[in-house]
């Protein structure tokens, strides 16, 4: 698995790296000592997991994850146990506390293993550009945060230049268009109902003729969407209705 570790502090840098020599299937592909030059290397690389400080200069860690289209697996690590909390509600993989101990990495690479294993299977096509169902986000709204799988999402709905995420029973709003998240997400997996809705299609449940011929979708759940005239030819087809 290819590894990026941010950090500022270049001790603590070298410290990971010599303890992950014990662990070969882990294979560090870069440093970054910032969250800017962390961006631009997880576009670069292309990354599978991120050992990621919290309290960096400028910014944080969590803030560099809001500037990530697609989210991989991440760690972090932080001298700051007061954060814990508040990683976990992101639903991070795991939390290593410096100075990092071997027998706790041990377990968080057991972790990253077995987590590994069972996304084998739905792996994407090499070279895949688009954002699919096997793809997680993070989404930050206020003081709460959240990895969240693409295929749990259900619902993105436009209001105004944010975007309402609907998935379990939360609907936190992210600071994006709808155009732009259209753009970077599969079509074979979401598809765009009206200028307000892109819709899961896997959630769908059933569909039923509405005004001016357009469908009203209904979604697994009960939320209700109305796709437009103008797309609901191309939604008969891609349901194959």
């Amino acid at each position: 698995m290819r590894a990026l570790i941010i950090d500022d502090e270049r001790l603590a840098r070298k410290e990971l790296m010599k303890l992950l020599e014990e662990h070969p299937s882990i294979e560090v592909i870069g440093e970054a000592t910032n969250a800017d030059e962390a961006l631009n290397m997880v576009n670069e690389l292309n990354p599978d997991l991120l050992f990621l400080d919290i309290q960096m200069p400028g910014k944080t860690g969590f803030q560099l994850l809001e500037e990530l289209d697609s989210v991989p697996l991440v760690v972090f690590t932080t001298a700051y146990d007061e954060f814990a909390l508040k990683a976990f509600e992101v639903s991070a993989l795991d939390y290593l506390l410096k100075p990092i101990q071997p027998e706790r990495l041990a377990e968080t690479i057991s972790k990253i293993a077995e987590k590994e294993r069972a996304k084998v299977a739905a792996t994407r096509p090499e070279g895949e550009k688009k954002l699919g169902l096997n793809d997680q986000v993070f989404v930050k709204d206020g003081e709460r945060c959240w990895f969240v799988s693409l295929s749990n999402i259900r619902l993105f709905e436009s209001d105004g230049n944010y975007i309402k995420v609907y998935f379990d029973t939360n609907r936190p709003m992210i600071h994006k268009s709808l155009n732009a998240l259209d753009e970077k997400l599969d079509e074979r997996a979401f598809f765009r109902a009206s200028r307000k809705h892109i819709v899961n299609l896997s959630w769908v449940e059933g569909i039923e003729p509405w005004f001016n011929g357009g469908l009203m979708v209904k979604l697994k759940g009960g939320d209700k969407v109305e796709v437009s005239r103008r797309q609901a030819a191309k939604f008969k087809d891609m349901m194959s209705l």
